[in-house]
């Protein structure tokens, strides 16, 4: 039987952020879905209430400002330390909602905040599992980024987002695109981080993934204080929990029986 799923809106630095909540296994952690660059709640699918059925967890997902059905951003350029900012975002919705042992599952950008997370609010994360991460720029990033600027101009990607962000989705794609291909941003690295991270991490990734190479990986688990396993998908893309559901849940769900 399906627990019930709160859909509510929720403040985060003034403003309304929308988020579906599910509580009801006793004594039992939250998983704590954070989404990519292009994502929203509604974007997951399924995903995030099968993983945590199978898991017997609770559940958290929310669209970040700027996406799905919250409020938008108030302009589409960011600092470098925007993903900073986004964990800290992260740390009060926990606090507010008094969620103390988080598993934190973040996809791309997300992994990248799921991580920073981990290391500045340990008291706060049981463990994190991060998909197909960041944690410094590669040119096959960047080469990945400016194909899709292409396709936003030229095939009907910026209608089929548009689905999900409504009329946010310029500033959205502006905000992904423009920050990661300028040149300032080409110094971002979160490396300096990884000591801080003291949970156990669990990091799946596509081995034909579009937007990041096997290095992303190798040098998170190497650097995390913690105990550090990895999953890697032959054949597999940027998006795993879409590409290959199944294993990615089977796989998740081994680490979250695992703690």
């Amino acid at each position: 039987m399906k627990s019930e799923t709160i859909k509510t809106y929720i403040d985060l630095v003034g403003k309304k952020a929308y988020a579906e909540y599910t509580n009801s296994h006793e004594n039992r952690p939250t998983l704590v879905f954070l989404h990519d660059s292009l994502g929203c709640v509604k974007l997951w699918r399924d995903f995030t209430q099968v993983l945590a059925e199978a898991a017997n967890c609770n559940v958290l997902v929310y669209d970040r400002l700027g996406y799905g059905k919250s409020d938008a951003m108030p302009t589409w350029e960011r600092t470098n330390d925007y993903m900073d900012a986004e964990a800290e975002t992260l740390n009060e919705l926990l606090s507010d909602l008094g969620i103390e042992n988080a598993i934190l599952f973040g996809h791309s950008d997300g992994g990248s905040i799921a991580l920073i997370a981990a290391a500045k609010f340990p008291n706060r994360i049981k463990a994190v599992i991060c998909e197909a991460a960041h944690i410094f720029v590669e040119e096959i990033t960047l080469k990945g980024i400016r194909e899709a600027m292409v396709a936003f101009e030229t095939t009907d990607l910026r209608e089929r987002l548009k689905k999900y962000h409504g009329d946010k989705v310029e500033m959205l794609f502006k905000a992904w695109t423009l920050t990661w291909i300028s040149d300032s941003f080409r110094s971002w690295n979160i490396e300096y981080l990884l000591p801080n991270v003291n949970c156990p991490l669990l990091f799946i990734q596509g081995k034909s993934d579009e937007f990041g190479s096997l290095e992303q990986v190798e040098k998170t688990v190497s650097q995390v204080s913690s105990r550090a396993e990895t999953y890697i998908l032959e054949n597999i893309g940027h998006t795993p929990h879409k590409e290959a559901p199944d294993q990615t849940i089977e796989a998740a769900k081994r680490f979250i029986d695992s703690l």
